[in-house]
Formats: structure tokens, C-alpha cells, sequence
């Protein structure tokens, strides 16, 4: 299929234009200026997207995936920067359009920076410290201050952020297709593009869905050069992992275990040759020292990068467990009752929970934060069975190259999921969040469930889902009763 046709650009250009002339109408500033600047950048985003899809070989159906995608992430995003003000709290977050207080610091700071005369590489300072890495609030300032000088357009930024969140979708495809099959490379990417964190986070402009987009360029980079051994294919992987580089380090080191893993364990791994690996090892290093670097602007210090690294995880675990303590009297009651060494495993598990479901179907909210809660709610819910689903459907795999990375893969999901769980606390933001940014892998892994258990019919994959229910259905009783009065105020701190 040809990847570009001149027939296409009779639709793209009179949609860029239409909704560009919409988008500026909406925000102030030069309407001129406006116009132009939102045109070019839908007119860039269905070109990358319509090359993507059609290099991707996915046929009508992934195009149609991705367009669904795009549209939700974009609209969806624009719809809750323009409701937020009206429907949301009289907090600066709702008053802003932003869902994330991260996102609204570091949008804020992109502007200062964009509109001084201060260089851009400033953003790399500890001035400007609401990113910690720097990369994101760089190129948000580079956008405003080349692209929206007169005024501060916001949806700027949030139609790049939809952009880069539906540009994994693609980017997965190709990979598991060619290792695995179309039909796990659809469900993976049904996934990706449907789940309810993945639409909110690339519509509020924060990193996830850039690092999930430069996760699928890694992979792809890496399942071509490992398919065909053309060097060529491993420029993806590292622009993937450049782009993880300057958004966030630790996932760029996450994502060469994972893929340094994915290699040990295929069949064809007496072929590396030592300048990858050492190319690997240089890489990890720097990302080591980039992380160490960025944690150090901060008031953690250590001798070394692990130092400083082992002091941040250890200072925000302690952190997280007084926070969650400190909010809610009845947790500060079951902690009083309980041995100190069940603290840590009930935060985890409390986390690992969020966003508890029962909890935002009867919390007292504004509609808009209803609608996102449940949203969010039911889509990690639908989840979590089949990735925990995934242990006994990597173990029936004939093939042994392909159970043990499928396991590999389900190891290095559920340490993150668990580990974010204590990193987030019981914040029902921070956590899903946090858990978001490996969710590529976890798409492949759910994809390659569904379609395991279409083939097999196992009868836990039900069996998981109505106790799942089930606790539910407990958990609800529980909160409409007395008791459960005081437990709802701690699940719900704003919904």
C-alpha cells in the first residue's frame, strides 16, 4: 500500500484548516496567527499518522483504530480544558483546564520560558524545576515560543500530547504482529488505544503518552533489527530511547532490562555482537547519571548515581506511607492496630487498588469528575484480571522462546505495578499514572490473553472477573453502610 497519495491531501488540508479556524476561535490572541499555527500542526499529525498506519500494513481496521484513537485523545482533551472551568472545583487546576497539577506547573513554566529571553536549554535548570528532566518543558517552550508568541494556547500543546499517545498505537502493531501474530497485535492495540488513562493522560499534556509512543519506537526498532539484523531498523530504538532520555530517564533504563531481557530470552540470542552490547551498557550508564543528575537539583545527594537514586526511592516510599497516614484517620486507626511491618504491604495493596471503583460511584462530586472517575475506575478494573491471567497464559505457550518472554514480560509488569503502588501511595492519581507509563507492555500482554482465551476458553478468565465483582459489590455495601462513611472519605479525597 502506497504511503502517501495525492488524494489524501484533498481531505487533510480542508479538515486542518476547518478545525484550525475552530481551535482558534476559542482561544484568544491573534486570530491570524492562531489559525495558522493550529492548521499546520493538525495538517503535520495526519500525515505522521496516515504514514504510520499504512507503513504499519494493518489494513482498514488499524486505520480506523487510529483515527478513533486521535479523536478521542484530541476532543477529549479539548472538551475537559473548556468544561474544567465551569464543571470543575473552584481550585487553580479546574479554573486552568487542567486534569494534573504537574501539567499545569510545567505548562505555566513552558510559557515564562517561552516569552523571556532566556534560552531554551534554561528548562534544563533547577529555576524551572516543576519538570524534573527538563526535556518536556524545553520543547513545550520551543512550541509557544515559535508557534503561539502573542498568546498562551494551551490546546497547542494538548493536540501534540494526542498525537504522540495515538502514535504508539502503529508503533505496536508492527512489532507484535511480526513476532507474534495479527491477531495479538489487533487486541494489543485495541487496548492501547481504548484504555480510559491512556485518553485522559494524552489529552492533559503530560508525559505518558510520549513515553509510550517512544516505547513503541524501541520496539519496533528492536523487533525489526532482531527479525532482519538491518542496522538501519535500530535507529527507531534509539530515538526511542533518546526521546525517554530527556522525558524520563528511569524509563529508558526500564525499557533496555525489558528489551535486554526480550533478547536473552528468544532463541537467537548467540547473535549479538559486542558493540551492541557495549553501545547498551553506554547507554544505561548515561541514562544512570541523567536520573542521578535530575534527582540531585533536588535535596537528595548521594556519593554516586545508585546513592542518590536509593535515597530517592527510600525518601518517597517514607514519604507516601506518612501522606497516606496522615490523610485519612481510619487508616491512622489500622495502623495504630496493626504490626509496623504490615505498613508497607497495606499501602501497596491500597494502591495497587486505585481507583477503587465503589468508592467514585457514590462520591459526592461535580458530574465532570464522576464521569472521569468511573471511566478510569472500570477501564483498570477491565485490566488487571487479564494481566494477572497472563502467568497461566504465558505457561501454556508451546513455543519456548515465546512462554518465557511473555513471562519476562508479565515480571517486569507486575514489579512495576506493584512497585508504583508504593511509590504513588494511596493517591487515586499518582498511581494509575505512574502505572501508565509501562502500559505498552502491558497492552501485549492483555492482547495476548484476549486471544488466548478465545482460543481455549479457560474458565478463570471468567471465574477472576465475577470475584472481582464480587469484592465490588462488597466493598459498595460496605461504603453505603455507617462504617463505610469513614472509609469513603478516605478513598475519595477529590474524585
Amino acid at each position: 500500500m502506497q504511503k502517501l497519495q495525492r488524494k489524501d491531501f484533498y481531505w487533510m488540508i480542508p479538515l486542518a484548516l476547518t478545525l484550525g479556524a475552530i481551535l482558534t476561535t476559542v482561544q484568544n490572541g491573534n486570530w491570524f496567527i492562531g489559525w495558522l499555527s493550529f492548521s499546520v500542526l493538525l495538517l503535520l499529525s495526519f500525515l505522521i499518522l496516515t504514514i504510520s498506519a499504512r507503513s504499519s500494513n494493518g489494513g482498514k481496521k488499524l486505520i480506523w483504530v487510529i483515527a478513533l484513537a486521535f479523536a478521542l485523545r484530541f476532543v477529549g482533551g479539548v472538551a475537559t480544558h473548556l468544561l474544567l472551568p465551569i464543571y470543575g472545583y473552584d481550585d487553580v487546576d479546574d479554573q486552568s483546564g487542567f486534569v494534573y497539577t504537574d501539567a499545569r506547573r510545567r505548562d505555566e513554566q513552558a510559557w515564562q520560558l517561552a516569552t523571556s529571553s532566556q534560552p531554551i536549554l534554561n528548562a534544563f535548570q533547577e529555576k524551572y524545576a516543576y519538570d524534573q528532566y527538563g526535556g518536556l518543558l524545553a520543547f513545550s517552550a520551543v512550541i509557544y515560543r515559535y508557534l503561539s508568541p502573542d498568546f498562551h494556547r494551551i490546546i497547542l500543546m494538548i493536540l501534540i500530547s494526542a498525537l504522540m499517545g495515538t502514535l504508539a498505537i502503529p508503533f505496536l502493531w508492527k512489532p507484535i504482529n511480526l513476532y507474534f501474530d495479527e491477531k495479538t497485535a489487533s487486541a494489543s492495540t485495541f487496548i492501547l488505544a481504548l484504555f480510559p488513562e491512556n485518553i485522559l493522560l494524552a489529552g492533559s499534556s503530560m508525559r505518558e503518552p510520549y513515553l509510550l509512543a517512544f516505547s513503541g519506537f524501541a520496539l519496533w526498532g528492536f523487533i525489526a533489527w532482531q527479525n532482519n539484523k538491518d542496522k538501519k531498523q535500530l535507529a527507531w530504538l534509539a530515538l526511542g530511547i533518546a526521546g525517554m532520555l530527556l522525558v524520563s530517564p528511569s524509563i529508558a533504563l526500564v525499557t533496555l532490562i525489558i528489551l535486554a531481557g526480550w533478547y536473552y530470552f528468544d532463541s537467537r540470542r548467540g547473535q549479538i555482537s559486542w558493540w551492541l552490547i557495549l553501545t547498551a551498557i553506554l547507554v544505561f550508564l548515561i541514562g544512570l547519571v541523567i536520573l542521578s543528575s535530575a534527582l540531585s537539583r533536588g535535596s537528595l545527594h548521594g556519593n554516586s548515581p545508585f546513592a542518590v537514586i536509593n535515597n530517592f526511592v527510600r525518601e518517597s516510599l517514607k514519604w507516601n506511607i506518612y501522606k497516606v497516614e496522615e490523610e485519612s484517620g481510619w487508616v491512622q486507626k489500622l495502623f495504630d492496630e496493626m504490626p509496623a511491618w504490615m505498613h508497607l504491604p497495606f499501602v501497596m495493596i491500597y494502591g495497587f487498588l486505585q481507583p477503587v471503583l465503589p468508592a467514585i460511584l457514590i462520591a459526592p462530586t461535580t458530574i465532570i469528575w464522576k464521569i472521569i472517575g468511573i471511566l478510569r475506575a472500570i477501564g483498570w478494573y477491565a485490566l488487571f484480571p487479564a494481566l494477572l491471567m497472563a502467568w497461566g497464559a504465558g505457561t501454556s505457550i508451546k513455543q519456548e522462546a515465546k512462554r518465557k518472554i511473555i513471562l519476562w514480560l508479565s515480571l517486569i509488569v507486575w514489579a512495576w505495578i506493584l512497585f508504583t503502588a508504593l511509590r504513588g501511595g494511596g493517591d487515586q492519581w499518582d498511581n494509575p499514572r505512574y502505572r501508565t507509563i509501562l502500559f505498552l507492555w502491558q497492552a501485549i500482554l492483555a492482547g495476548y490473553v484476549w486471544v488466548w482465551w478465545r482460543e481455549v476458553k479457560n474458565v478463570w478468565f471468567q471465574r477472576l472477573y465475577l470475584m472481582e465483582l464480587f469484592l465490588c459489590w462488597c466493598l459498595l455495601i460496605g461504603m453505603l453502610s455507617d462504617i463505610g462513611i469513614l472509609v469513603l472519605k478516605f478513598l475519595s479525597h477529590k474524585c
